[in-house]
């Protein structure tokens, strides 16, 4: 049935689309953003998008007859009738060109009965939806060059075409291959390039949906939802970086974590088993000179793994025990469940059931599933005093000196069997289900959990959280959750930490190593090179695992590790002025190289090399056995960091790599803050500082602040402008407001080193 465009209205920069049958609304957000919503009667608020987003935005809406055009700086939008919606740039280049076709499901070679057979038998028939009258399509057209990126940290390979992706937060503990439909996270936003042309679509929806891009048929991609309103947004920009700029400007962008947060961090489940063994690895740390800033505590420091508890029998005096690890540089980075053990002796279970906190089921009891304590019931994170509540029992950990807090198990998991939708959980102030707020379960928790660090530690807050929802990333860092010790493990982590960057989260990590099953010393070393820059840089496995330090395996392992670390610790300045720059502009530390090259086709499906910034093209090698490699270098000039040897680019070259060898190229004419060698980061700043030119010209913003609390909010930070060129060097101060600047600053160049010395009269850095 033809449903016929009936005209427009415009309230403000709303545009509602009136059609025989329905409306649409669009509303412009800026000149590169256009929201589509389509009211199903849900309620509720964004989880996403905080805050309202609209700024003042010149459009125009013009009715050619059989469709209308709605026109900014940046995007053209032209509404047909039957709710076809196509988008184009400024130039008149296709974006979003909605599907005029039907639908064409993969042929499976399967009727009724015998898919019915491949189920029972445990075999995942992919494709299949239980379809009931909330649900919802939107197909769009696929060109042949088309690529797509995004959705965090699904499996697979960078580029996500071809392949199909649930959202719907899943704590899987079989080994992750790239047929995972889904993981921990649902982060509903997608990148393309049609043509050599950007966009974004983000779906702000939390219930499960589905994306299938381009497996059913390589001519649309669609996106699916089992309920909820349509609501999405269009993204333009004249390059990839736009769309990120412009999603994180919507959904929120990482805030400026403490600098030593970007040290390396010490990780096993069953360190925290007793005091003895958390001093013992803190000894071999330093004994064999390998730099550390944290200890991550796993679920046995709890008392019966009851959530806010220490267990004083092993550990009779925690504060003081913290104290004595922070004594010797180390932090203590503590791990959280949701799941409360229903314990009627136990203060945080008496209360949330005093108060009703915990989720319930339809009669209105409590209800109970297992998780790590036993029976446990579930907070009902929705709620802004439970949030409260559980920011406020923060405090207990804080109070003894732990430096973040690491939430896990928050999709939310459990032992017995899924929660059933018809749970009740909130929705702010509207009671809703299981099934619209367990994607939004670790973001609430992590919101909560972010508040609480803030409130009691006026620092700011690290938290680490396994499951996350689009926008998360203004609360917490993320990992990709239980890795194994596997090489296609080390090799997906370069993909999945890239596109979890493009899609907002550009604090992340993976277990270096491999959580699961047992890593060989050639896999460790290789994964400790690879993950130079990963911003979350930490090494854990599972008990029951062989034990993954550096010194188990012995040399040369120890040797190359310990390499590593101390270089990582040389880069942190570089990559602090990355994270400052990032709350700026949403751009992260790893990059995918088609970020940086979105007009090089032969970047566009690379999966075993990265970017730092603008500035470094890592290529580590992810191969077993592998002592040589191909290394792509994009357009400019390109300088080896460990020999200085030149190459050009837009070719690919042939290095050697040896076991103790990350290839790493230093982008011609840059400046890179080389940071001094240290066992942690100090609390104290730092009185010099060193930087390096590679090439004849460069300049370079550095950012420098106490790295701890919030006082930069307040312009207490100072940014040094450094300019080098063949006629000499420059420093310049262009926002003076921390007072601990630097006293010398040195300048290495390929034949000298500069001192240039702060001279408190004049306020300027004069060279000696």
């Amino acid at each position: 049935m033809n449903n016929q465009l009936r005209g427009y209205a415009t309230v403000d920069q709303s545009i509602t689309i009136n059609y025989q049958n329905s409306s649409i609304t669009l509303s412009v957000i800026t000149p590169e953003i256009i929201r589509v919503f389509q009211d199903h009667g849900e309620k509720g608020s964004s989880y996403a998008i905080e805050g309202d987003k609209t700024i003042k935005t010149s459009f125009s809406v013009l009715d050619h007859g059989d469709h209308l055009e709605l026109t900014t700086a940046a995007l053209t939008v032209k509404i047909y009738d039957n709710e076809k919606i196509d988008v184009y740039d400024k130039d008149g280049h296709p974006l979003i060109i909605d599907y005029r076709g039907k639908r064409t499901p993969l042929d499976r070679g399967l009727d009724e009965a015998h898919a019915k057979l491949v189920a029972a038998e445990g075999h995942n028939v992919s494709g299949g939806s239980s379809r009931d009258k909330t649900y919802f399509e939107v197909i769009k057209s696929l060109a042949t060059d088309e690529q797509i990126y995004g959705l965090g940290d699904k499996t697979g390979y960078l580029n996500k075409r071809g392949y199909e992706y649930d959202n719907w937060n899943t704590d899987n503990p079989a080994p992750h291959v790239e047929s995972f439909t889904r993981l921990y996270k649902s982060i509903p936003f997608m990148l393309g390039l049609k043509n050599s042309h950007p966009y974004g679509l983000f779906f702000d929806d939390p219930y499960r949906s589905h994306f299938d891009l381009g497996k059913e048929n390589p001519n649309y991609y669609f996106y699916s939802a089992v309920a909820g309103n349509l609501d999405y947004y269009i993204i333009g920009g004249q390059h990839l970086k736009d769309i990120v700029t412009n999603y994180t400007y919507l959904t929120g962008r990482v805030p400026l974590p403490q600098k030593w947060v970007l040290g390396y961090q010490q990780s096993r489940w069953g360190y925290s088993m007793s005091p003895e063994k958390v001093e013992e690895i803190a000894t071999k740390l330093r004994e064999n000179d390998l730099p550390c800033d944290v200890i991550h505590f796993d679920i046995d420091y709890m008392d019966g793994y009851r959530v806010f508890t220490w267990n004083k029998e092993k550990f009779t005096d925690p504060q003081a025990f913290v104290s004595r690890l922070r004594d010797q540089g180390f932090r203590v980075m503590p791990i959280i469940d949701p799941g409360v053990k229903q314990d009627k002796k136990y203060k945080i279970y008496k209360e949330g059931i005093k108060k009703g906190y915990f989720v319930k089921n339809p009669d209105g009891t409590v209800y109970v599933n297992k998780v790590w304590p036993g029976d446990a019931v579930f907070p009902d994170f929705g709620r802004e005093e439970v949030q409260q509540w559980w920011a406020d029992n923060c405090k207990y950990l804080v109070d003894t000196g732990t430096a973040g807090i690491w939430d896990d198990m928050n999709e939310p998991a459990s032992f017995e069997g899924e929660i059933p939708d018809n749970i009740v959980f909130s929705d702010g102030k509207y009671l809703s289900t299981h099934k619209k707020l367990h994607n939004v379960y670790g973001h609430n928790m992590a919101k909560a959990t972010y508040n609480g660090l803030k409130k009691y530690s006026h620092k700011r807050p690290y938290v680490i959280t396994r499951a996350a929802y689009a926008g998360t990333q203004k609360y917490s860092t993320v990992w990709t959750g239980d890795n194994q010790s596997l090489w296609p493990h080390l090799q997906m982590m370069i993909p999945q930490l890239c596109n979890l960057g493009m899609s907002g989260f550009t604090f992340a990590g993976t277990d270096i190593g491999g959580f699961g099953a047992d890593a060989t010393a050639e896999m460790l070393t290789r994964w400790i090179e690879a993950a130079l820059f990963s911003p979350l840089y930490r090494n854990h496995a599972s008990m029951g695992t062989r034990f993954q330090e550096p010194w188990v395996f012995g040399e040369p392992t120890l040797s190359i590790y310990r390499k590593y670390l101390k270089l990582r610790y040389r880069f942190i300045p570089f990559l602090y002025d990355l994270c400052y720059k990032e709350t700026k502009t949403g751009l992260g530390i790893m990059r995918p190289l088609v970020l940086n090259y979105d007009q090089d086709p032969a970047v566009r499906t690379i999966n075993d090399e990265y970017m730092v910034g603008d500035e470094l093209l890592v290529a580590p090698v992810v191969q077993e056995g592998q002592n040589m490699r191909a290394v792509y270098l994009p357009a400019g000039e390109w300088i080896d960091f460990w020999n200085g040897v030149e190459y050009a680019g837009k070719r690919s070259i042939l290095v050697k790599a040896p076991i103790d060898k990350l290839p790493l190229f230093v982008k011609k004419n840059t400046i890179i803050p080389w940071g001094p060698e240290v066992s942690h980061i100090s609390d104290k700043p730092n009185e010099t500082m060193t930087f390096r030119l590679y090439g004849q010209h460069a300049s370079y913003t550095h950012y420098q602040d106490n790295g701890l609390n919030f006082a930069y909010q307040n312009g207490e930070y100072n940014l040094y402008q450094i300019n080098a060129s063949p006629n000499g060097v420059t420093i310049d101060m262009s926002h003076v407001g921390y007072d601990k600047n630097y006293r010398k600053i040195f300048v290495e160049l390929d034949d000298r080193k500069l001192t240039f010395e702060f001279d408190p009269q004049t306020h300027k850095y004069v060279q000696q």
